[in-house]
């Protein structure tokens, strides 16, 4: 090929382009931008060092990600602020309100089914209820204290979490059944050997412990694992008046059933 001559201008002219572009080729961490032209970058030799950086690319302590610009060259990113970019803009800004400060940056933004945590449902913090089970309905006033415990009236009820509250029933030997079950309701138990099986009416029984027939229907309306026997330590039944919780400030249990009241 033949040889272009060059004045000494044009010569000029090129060293102080060569410098320019030099002043600008400087890699910064902080900045995280830097970019090369392509002729520095060759994929012959991995180590080989750049005439624009003075060492090569693999020696960096941190990866870099490399994005090829046809027209413009290579577009050298830190780690540091590529990891910025690309979580902040995973979170819209109109969502950031459902995750935590140290979570609205995080990865998982399409499940935004909230689940409660552990600081949500503290035994400590949940309220206490007290009702009076006086001329009540067994099975209505046991359907009512079921669901406060379970916490069926709350918007954060979770079937698989505790976070309903503690109810605690007084005069327990005063509820009530209709129709004909105060003789004809049956309780039976097993004391696990041949013949054991013992039989009594609801009568009986009200007699013997009263506190077991509300404690029975509540159970069975319970779910049945290991988060029901949890949840079964959330009811307190007492026989009279009194009862010793007085220390939790325990409100009237709400009762929407308009026919749990025995009508006499």
């Amino acid at each position: 090929m033949p040889q272009l001559l060059l004045s000494e201008e044009e010569h000029n002219l090129i060293r102080q382009i060569e410098r320019e572009r030099e002043t600008r080729m400087t890699v910064l961490c902080s900045s995280s931008t830097v970019i090369l032209p392509p002729s520095s970058l060759k994929t012959s030799g991995c180590n080989r060092r750049s005439p624009f950086l003075g060492f090569s690319l693999t020696s960096i302590s941190k990866p870099i990600d490399i994005n090829a610009n046809t027209k413009r060259g290579v577009l050298v990113k830190c780690e540091t602020e590529q990891a910025t970019t690309s979580t902040t803009s995973l979170v819209p800004p109109n969502q950031r309100w459902m995750f935590d400060e140290e979570e609205a940056n995080g990865p998982d933004i399409w499940n935004t089914t909230w689940y409660p945590k552990a600081s949500d449902h503290v035994n400590t913090d949940k309220p206490w209820f007290v009702v009076d089970a006086t001329d009540k309905i067994l099975g209505r006033l046991a359907s009512t204290i079921a669901n406060h415990i379970r916490g069926k009236n709350l918007a954060s009820y979770t079937p698989s979490v505790d976070m309903g509250a503690f109810v605690i029933v007084v005069n327990a030997e005063k509820v009530a059944v209709s129709g004909k079950k105060r003789n004809q309701k049956l309780y039976r138990r097993h004391s696990g050997r041949p013949g054991g099986m013992t039989v009594e009416t609801f009568d009986q029984l009200q007699q013997r412990i009263p506190e077991r027939i509300i404690e029975h229907a509540v159970r069975g309306m319970l779910p049945k694992g290991r988060l029901g026997r949890a949840l079964f330590n959330h009811l307190k039944v007492y026989k009279g008046p009194e009862h010793p919780h007085e220390a939790q400030k325990p409100l009237d249990l709400p009762i929407r059933d308009k026919r749990i009241q025995l009508q006499k």
